[in-house]
């Protein structure tokens, strides 16, 4: 017989059915973060990543100080309208370029993501860049590991106060340098340097300049795995692009369990023991502090730092290096690993075809554009000559650094009339300008209600700045 039910309220504290897992989740929720001090590693990996590090720097940086045909390589000058990138200049109605470049990038991501795990996130985003460098400021200040934490614990000082100080004092500077050279790229940067150097600064280059320095601060300095593990979206949706074939950092539970501590000269076979030797030097040269040891979990940012530490604790213990490598799933349990599969050649293939019509598109663009808006309030007109007579609307777009003077001219249907104010169209550089155009023709000439014509523009000094766009010219069906 079941036993009644029993309403009373039993007290939270002792209630039984909260599970370790519940506690544990509610401790992750809530748990006051602990400071991560990830222990410096060399090895091939690290030499990677310092390499990339030191390239991307290296890029932001100096890539602004670049003078290119008497201006700033690269600029983008929101006020004037125009892109600057080396020796193209692209404007507002080229925004297609900017949609085509982020569809590349994200494509990229996901290539490369199904391939070989998050590299982006281990080599090149700019969370991992700048958090690399702060902690080699950090460590050239505070020391290594075991001095941080020394100095975390110890009493307020005049000696710890003076390298805290030091330490954070350098964060700041880099961190301004960061913003300034972040907003250099959208203010001419030697303008910049003047305006500071001046006290002349605008207002919105002065907020950039604090926003993003203090963004840098911030992120680098104090945040750090925070953004990783909890403000970043990429963490939570590379597992949809993962399988098992895609390359991974992984433990070989096979090969290290069961693990433990034991002499150099002890053979783990006689002592019932796996390689791996309980170290947790792979735990403490990790950035975002987890076990890897515990399998694949969001929290891994593919650095590597913990197969450079392992390896180096398998050479010190005479053991084959690899105990924690980059390997896939499929590799571990003894399966062949399918490099060109479906999704990685599909991806490639995608990049492929979009990164040939990008660079194709770009290197035959004419910096010069037309449209054509046909008068929609009378579909023609008769003249007092007895000429049938269509109106548009040319609009002209020069994409050019220099201004032009342009000419029109027509086909399609034959002795064509084209009238216009003028002949030659004067348009600065990036400026746009409308002009009115009359067409008029002989009802005799025409077959159809509805004929498709072509306007022809061509930059008089530049023959080879030429477009063409096509139109309708409307008049009686059939001829008078």
């Amino acid at each position: 017989m079941r036993a009644p039910a029993d309403n009373t309220t039993t007290p939270a504290a002792s209630r039984p059915f909260q599970t370790s897992k519940d506690k544990e989740l509610e401790q992750a929720l809530y748990e006051k973060r602990q400071k991560i001090y990830p222990r410096e590693v060399h090895g091939l990996f690290a030499r990677l990543r310092l390499s990339g590090v030191a390239t991307l720097m290296g890029i932001f940086y100096f890539t602004p100080w670049i003078v290119w045909d008497g201006r700033q390589a690269i600029l983008f000058d929101l006020p004037g309208r125009k892109f600057y990138i080396f020796g193209l200049t692209f404007w507002p109605q080229d925004l297609i370029y900017l949609s085509a470049l982020l569809i590349l990038a994200a494509l990229s991501l996901f290539f490369f993501t199904a391939l070989a795990g998050r590299l982006w996130c281990g080599y090149a985003c700019p969370q991992t860049v700048w958090t690399e460098v702060f902690l080699w400021i950090e460590r050239k200040i505070e020391g290594d590991r075991m001095k941080q934490i020394k100095l975390d614990k110890a009493p307020w000082s005049s000696r710890k106060l003076a390298i805290k100080a030091a330490k954070h004092g350098s964060w700041i500077v880099l961190s301004l340098w960061t913003g300034y050279t972040f907003t250099g790229y959208f203010t001419p940067i030697r303008d910049l340097a003047v305006g500071i150097m001046t006290l002349n600064l605008g207002p919105w280059e002065t907020f950039w300049v604090l926003f993003y320095g203090f963004a840098t601060y911030g992120n680098a300095g104090w945040l750090r795995e925070q953004v990783c593990i909890y403000m970043c979206p990429y963490a939570r949706f590379q597992s949809a692009m993962f399988d098992k074939d895609t390359l991974i950092i992984s433990y070989d539970g096979e090969r290290g369990e069961p693990r433990g501590s034991r002499k150099r000269s002890a053979d783990p076979s006689k002592l019932g023991l796996g390689d791996c030797i309980d170290c947790t030097m792979c735990v403490q040269a990790c950035p975002t502090g987890i076990d890897i040891r515990n399998g694949l979990q969001y929290q891994c940012i593919g650095c590597a730092a913990c197969i450079d530490a392992c390896n180096d604790v398998m050479d010190r213990m005479g053991y084959d290096r690899g105990l924690v490598r980059y390997t896939t799933e499929h590799a571990l349990s003894g399966e062949h690993t399918k490099i060109a599969r479906p999704r990685v050649l599909i991806y490639a293939g995608i990049l492929l075809v979009l990164l040939i019509t990008v660079v194709y598109s770009i290197a035959v663009r004419t910096p010069a554009k037309l449209d054509i808006i046909r008068d929609r309030n009378t579909l023609y007109r008769e003249t007092g000559e007895g000429l049938i007579e269509n109106v548009y609307t040319l609009r002209i777009l020069n994409k050019d650094d220099e201004s032009h003077n342009y000419v029109i001219t027509i086909e399609g249907l034959p002795e064509m009339q084209l009238l216009m104010d003028k002949q030659d169209i004067a348009v600065e550089a990036g400026a746009v300008k409308d002009v009115t155009a009359r067409i008029q023709i002989d009802p005799v000439d025409i077959k159809s209600a509805s004929n498709e014509i072509t306007f022809h523009l061509a930059a008089r000094d530049k023959p080879e700045i030429a477009v063409s766009e096509t139109a309708r010219f409307v008049g009686p069906s059939g001829g008078p």
